[in-house]
């Protein structure tokens, strides 16, 4: 019980999700999703990750189920 888990990754489709909705722009998807196009720029590229919410907005924009959208990697062995 008392077993800790490492920093984890969480990696995304984001970019290629959007290329498949007649090509998107990061523009486009911040724009629908209520955040600015840099927010889309830094999530896609790993360096920010979003709330839940966020991560369940563009999910439902580009039509995906939330785990395609986003990938967890955890570090170290689960609990």
């Amino acid at each position: 019980m008392g077993s800790k888990i490492g920093k984890s990754r969480i990696s995304n489709n984001i970019r290629k999700l959007r290329f498949y909705h007649n090509e998107m722009t990061q523009e486009q998807l911040a724009e629908k999703v209520g955040v600015t196009r840099q927010t889309i720029n830094a999530i896609e590229s790993a360096k920010y990750s979003p709330s839940l919410e966020l991560a369940f907005r563009i999910a439902f924009v580009l039509d995906s189920p939330l785990e395609e959208v986003f990938i967890y990697e955890p570090k170290d062995d689960p609990i």
